[in-house]
């Protein structure tokens, strides 16, 4: 826990060189992860070509709370040696190089949008951000700044001319007008006219010190080009520098793991999957947080993004969009091209768009070196689980309902019930994927025991023994269920599914376990194309 600071002899305001509370905010909550060795990368980056930054993520994701980091570190409205000094940013030879030296602006557009819209007047909402800041910039540099002034870039180009003055300029939730405002391109333009005139084709290359903008869309693009393609991007299609900065990694979750005395090996389920170049393996920081606090896994992304947003989109029903999520609903994973999509919420012309747009929200994860895309892990599966349910899937309706019968049959031994049940997943499913290879036989037995992940974990291609066991079912803790291991085989029989399991010692990583353990083998047969 670090003191609040006293306010001293600088000035500071809410938009022009603010404090430090909302970072002290963050840093004294009983679950701070410290990401501000970040600010290394922003300290080297300024005055140079690389100092547009645009970082965006789904929603909480930790933007604003890196927004308000760096408005923290480098406003000169405040005093914030204290708070950062047991920081990883401390140990840095550039910590005190700008250190509370910089002028800074801090506009956080959904807060500006909320206020005029609260007032009544939307339509009036860059001429209110305008002359707000205009306002305290007067206040703050009287003998250059006319109050009575309506555009702040030109008044940031006269400080530079006049005073040689240069800015930080840090915006958060820049595309809030472009996601919720999705069918006022008026209002659009016009912001985009503005972000311009801050930011690219006149003085700004020497009023502007380092830019860095967050959202959860990329910068929107008009055709084929960015409309402020001076700035560096940084999204959930491609992190870049910026990966391990997405969300926790995943040391730090195992660290709160150890810490709050949870499964870490549930916590992969349930949050893990998020994968970047550079951070293989990012989780949401905030279910992380509600997690470890709780001392509950479970779905808190409803706290983030709505259920009826993630249905909207799927509903819109383009062709091929329902075969892929029922595909990735099996662990299968499906190719995308994210290049047509245009950064905005309405524009669509295909299934890769509305894809494309799932990354940015988070509900999908991309690997950029495979150009594929699947669902991250257990909390974002239940989201779409609940927009199957509710929805017009009867084939997949059927198979989740059939589920839990599957599994209890299963644990039962009845090994007819468990054989109708599998085939019946292959018939429902067979449209959907290409079922003639052993892969795609293992997304036939995941949906089939899509329900089992309420009591099991479920990890494909386990390393056990002497090989790699197709897929373990390992019991969650205070689970009294066995745990299952299961060999699938293609056109091969089922006496070598369960020699093949006792041959490689699949059981050997379970030894830890102590329970009970059931051996399952699965085999279908080739489908025939007459």
């Amino acid at each position: 826990m670090f003191p609040l600071l006293e306010r001293k002899r600088w000035t500071m305001g809410a938009y022009v060189n603010p404090d430090n509370d909302g970072f002290q905010t963050s840093v004294n909550s009983r679950i701070y992860v410290d990401k501000t060795d970040m600010i290394e990368y922003t300290n080297m980056v300024m005055d140079t070509e690389e100092k547009y930054i645009c970082v965006s993520r789904p929603r909480r994701f930790g933007k604003s709370m890196a927004a308000k980091m760096l408005a923290a570190y480098y406003s000169r409205g405040c005093d914030s040696k204290e708070l950062f000094q047991y920081l990883n940013i401390a140990k840095v030879k550039s910590f005190g190089k700008n250190l509370n030296q910089c002028d800074v602006l801090y506009l956080d557009i959904q807060w500006f949008r909320s206020i005029v819209k609260g007032k009544g007047i939307s339509d009036q909402l860059l001429f209110y951000i305008q002359t707000e800041v205009i306002g305290e910039l007067a206040e703050e540099y009287p003998e250059y700044v006319d109050e009575k002034a309506q555009s702040l870039p030109e008044v940031l180009g006269r400080l530079y001319t006049k005073a040689n003055k240069k800015f930080i300029i840090i915006i958060d939730e820049w595309d809030c007008i472009f996601r919720e405002d999705k069918n006022n391109t008026a209002l659009q333009e016009e912001f985009i006219t503005f972000l311009r005139g801050l930011f690219k084709g006149g003085l700004e290359d020497k009023f502007v010190k380092l830019a860095y903008i967050t959202g959860i869309l990329p910068i929107k693009k008009y055709g084929t080009q960015s409309a402020l393609n001076n700035f560096d991007e940084y999204s959930m299609t491609d992190s870049g520098f910026f990966a391990r900065y997405v969300g926790f990694t995943a040391d730090e979750v195992d660290e709160l793991c150890r810490k709050y005395g949870m499964d870490f090996a549930e916590a992969q389920q349930w949050y893990d999957g998020y994968c970047f170049t550079k951070a293989p393996h990012i989780y949401n920081p905030r279910s992380i947080v509600k997690s470890m606090l709780s001392g509950e896994f479970g779905n808190y992304w409803t706290e983030t993004e709505t259920y009826e947003s993630l249905k909207g989109y799927i509903n819109l029903n383009y062709s091929g969009l329902k075969d892929s999520i029922i595909s990735m609903l099996g662990g299968g994973v499906c190719e995308i091209d994210t290049g047509s999509f245009q950064n905005d919420m309405t524009s669509f012309k295909n299934k890769d768009d509305i894809m494309t747009l799932l990354v940015h929200l988070g509900y999908l994860s991309y690997d950029k070196s495979d150009k594929k895309v699947y669902i991250p892990n257990e909390e974002i599966r239940e989201e779409f689980l609940r927009v199957v349910k509710n929805g017009n899937w009867d084939d997949m309706i059927r198979i989740v309902t059939g589920s839990k019968q599957l599994l209890d049959a299963t644990i039962m031994e009845y090994e007819d019930i468990v054989a109708s049940k599998i085939q019946m997943v292959h018939e429902d499913s067979t449209s959907i994927l290409n079922y003639n290879d052993e892969n795609a036989l293992s997304c036939v037995i995941t949906l089939a025991y899509i329900s089992a992940r309420t009591d099991y974990i479920m990890i494909r291609e386990m390393p056990s023994g002497k090989g790699f066991a197709d897929i373990v079912f390992l019991p969650k803790r205070n689970s009294d269920k066995p745990a299952i291991v299961v060999e699938l085989k293609w056109n091969k029989s089922l006496e070598g599914a369960i020699s093949q399991i006792e041959k490689k010692n699949y059981v050997k990583a379970l030894e830890n376990y102590g329970g009970k353990v059931l051996l399952v083998g699965v085999s279908l047969k080739q489908i025939s194309s007459g």
